[in-house]
């Protein structure tokens, strides 16, 4: 394979490897570390939103942390609710 160039990234001068980086800076690049991050958007299928937190947007995000909170909350309710109370008895037919 033909030789690319020099790495695009600053005061750097080895070899292109893969997308315009060195060894060292593609590997950066992949792990999220240079100026340009690898990815922007939303991890989950079909969004398109900026990053807010970690992988996800700020819609994700909030209802991933929501369901971890609200999991622990419903076990413990209902062993201190009451027993469901019986139905009212249907009402009689009106005689005409």
């Amino acid at each position: 394979m033909p030789v690319k160039g020099t790495c695009k990234a600053k005061d750097c001068s080895h070899e292109v490897i893969a997308k315009g980086y060195c060894r060292k800076h593609y590997r950066l690049w992949k792990a999220g570390e240079m100026p340009k991050a690898r990815y922007k958007i939303c991890t989950e299928e079909k969004c398109r939103k900026p990053r807010f937190r970690g992988s996800l947007c700020q819609e994700h995000y909030s209802a991933a942390h929501r369901k971890k909170g609200e999991a622990a909350a419903p076990a413990a309710a209902p062993s201190a609710a009451a027993p469901p109370a019986a139905a009212p008895p249907a009402a009689a037919p009106a005689s005409a």
